[in-house]
């Protein structure tokens, strides 16, 4: 039997995708718990309807995120922290920290998105990786300085 994917999953393959399954699989599995419906001419039309009102709001959404990353590029953020000897920190710059930090230039990004390898402990200009969406990712340039 022939099924639309509505999920992904590992064994079969995307959502969206058109797979042959055993029928008992399909009737019994896929179907009831949603996860597939079955491949007649409605369902298909119906798939690719919403693959064109995907593709536009991902169209969108990427032109959205791109404007979020030049925005980002744009914007440099100084924070000031206690540090000692050596231009070391007491404590660390965290990411919670530069979301805060942007959140006060007026842009809301989540903390989650921020990506640093490993906390920033040390005196100086660091370029920062922010994940805007999977494929776009934004540079920010934070200048850390002695309180």
């Amino acid at each position: 039997m022939k099924v639309i994917l509505k999920e992904d999953l590992k064994s079969l393959g995307k959502m969206g995708s058109v797979v042959n399954v055993s029928d008992g699989y399909a009737r019994n599995f896929l179907i009831p718990k949603k996860i597939a419906v079955e491949a007649n001419t409605k369902n298909v039309k119906a798939l690719e309807h919403e693959k064109r009102l995907i593709k536009e709001r991902a169209g969108k959404l990427n032109r959205e995120a791109q404007g979020m990353s030049e925005k980002l590029s744009s914007v440099k953020l100084t924070l000031s922290a206690k540090a000692g000897e050596e231009e070391r920190l007491f404590g660390s710059i965290t990411t919670m920290d530069i979301a805060e930090a942007l959140k006060k230039e007026g842009l809301e990004i989540d903390r989650k998105r921020i990506v640093l390898d490993e906390p920033i402990k040390r005196l100086g200009s660091y370029t920062v990786a922010v994940k805007i969406s999977p494929d776009i990712t934004g540079q920010l340039s934070v200048q850390i300085i002695a309180e």
